[in-house]
């Protein structure tokens, strides 16, 4: 198994071509949360991501020129960039459903992208085929490991007493890396890793003690959509691992919103499933000193409203509801005026006359109306029925 050594050794290989990303406390985090909340930023990392850690001293001690890889996006963008600065030939397998925002960014760093498969152990199996390059895999090797746990030594050295570190599980190379040297420098401090509801294969091998594959589902924590842990992450999580978490979607939209808002960061859905999982179990760890590894910060901004819209739904900050009113002049504006006697937004209306259980002559008039939080909707929905309407679910 991989020592601390090791872990000091892929440092000094890429002390010169890395980030060494910030720590910073959140005073907002830890006093919505009840925790002492502090971010370890890999989101600020070179090509976005902590990726870049492990393909530099994965690709710094292979000596042939071809490499291949298979990756969702964060692993090719690593490799791709990695392999620019080493002299390396790159190729990149990426399944169909991969974004266009990452694929494009691959090929920016200069690597071959090839489009197999709809999901990524197609793309991971495509490439272990071909046998024109020396594979680079994602997370199931001891070089990966050993770069990601990187991010151990330097939060350390930033931080001491740390009760938790929290970690973003797909393959499992980075909570295998970060646990070696977490345990190393703190045997104390518990390491937890989280995984999105729609791919859990590491929380049930952990679990289990043995690989369980699973089918992701769809997610926006795509980089963590991996089916299979891998077999050397699993040993090192059986041994350093303390416990798995699971985040949902809502909360993982919610968290996505309260990094953007909150600290200004822009930070991708498997960056987030740390918050989302403090945010779902405060609790737990309230008045615990935290270190939420915020993995990545390469989110698809073709979808960044959806999910904006997602998390202020989540966090109560959007309300969808229906009111019955007549089909006559002036009832619309009666609606509106009682909602604007609120003090809430009107963001959309539009009305429905044909559904089979609205009697002729009535309209049900869907909303949907910004507001400061739950309280307020409810003040909402509570002037409305004092007026008389009836008041239901979009």
């Amino acid at each position: 198994m991989i020592s601390l050594n090791d872990i000091q050794e892929a440092r000094r290989t890429i002390a010169s071509s890395v980030h060494r990303t910030p720590l910073i406390h959140s005073n907002s985090l830890s006093l919505m949360t009840g925790a002492e909340v502090y971010l370890k930023l890999e989101n600020l990392q070179k090509t976005g991501s902590f990726k870049v850690r492990g393909a530099f001293v994965k690709l710094s001690r292979i000596a042939g020129r071809k490499i291949i890889a298979a990756s969702m996006g964060n692993h090719a963008q690593a490799v791709a960039y990695a392999a620019a600065k080493l002299g390396k030939q790159a190729m990149i397998v990426m399944p169909e459903t991969a974004s266009i925002v990452k694929q494009e960014a691959t090929k920016g760093y200069g690597a071959e992208v090839i489009l197999f498969g709809q999901r990524f152990q197609e793309a991971l199996d495509h490439a272990l085929s071909r046998r024109d390059a020396v594979f680079v895999h994602p997370y199931d090797d001891d070089e990966i490991i050993a770069g990601q746990g990187t991010i151990g030594l330097e939060v350390f050295e930033d931080l001491q007493d740390i009760d938790a570190v929290l970690v973003p599980v797909g393959g499992g190379g980075l909570i295998a890396g970060i646990a070696l040297a977490v345990k190393a420098l703190s045997p104390r401090t518990a390491v937890i890793g989280v995984q999105t509801e729609a791919a859990t294969s590491a929380c049930r091998s952990f679990r289990e003690s043995t690989i369980c594959e699973h089918v992701p589902g769809t997610t926006i924590a795509d980089g963590i959509a991996v089916g299979r842990v891998g077999e050397l992450t699993l040993a090192v999580m059986a041994h350093h691992v303390d416990g798995m978490l699971t985040a949902s979607e809502d909360t993982i939209s919610r968290a996505i919103l309260l990094f953007l808002e909150r600290k200004k960061l822009v930070v991708e859905g498997a960056g987030a499933v740390g918050l989302a999982a403090l945010l779902e179990n405060s609790e737990r760890f309230r008045g615990k000193r935290l270190v939420l590894v915020v993995s990545g910060g390469n989110i698809d901004f073709t979808l960044v409203d959806r999910i904006i819209l997602r998390g202020l739904a989540t966090s109560g900050r959007i309300g969808n509801f229906s009111v019955i009113v007549d089909d006559i002049s002036g009832s619309l504006h009666a609606v509106t005026g009682i909602i604007a006697g609120t003090r809430a937004n009107i963001l959309n209306v539009s009305h429905d006359r044909l559904a089979a259980d609205i009697p002729i002559g009535r309209a049900r008039v869907l909303f949907t109306v910004e507001v400061r939080g739950r309280e307020h909707l409810d003040e909402v929905f509570a002037a409305l029925r004092d007026k008389g309407f009836v008041v239901g679910p979009a």
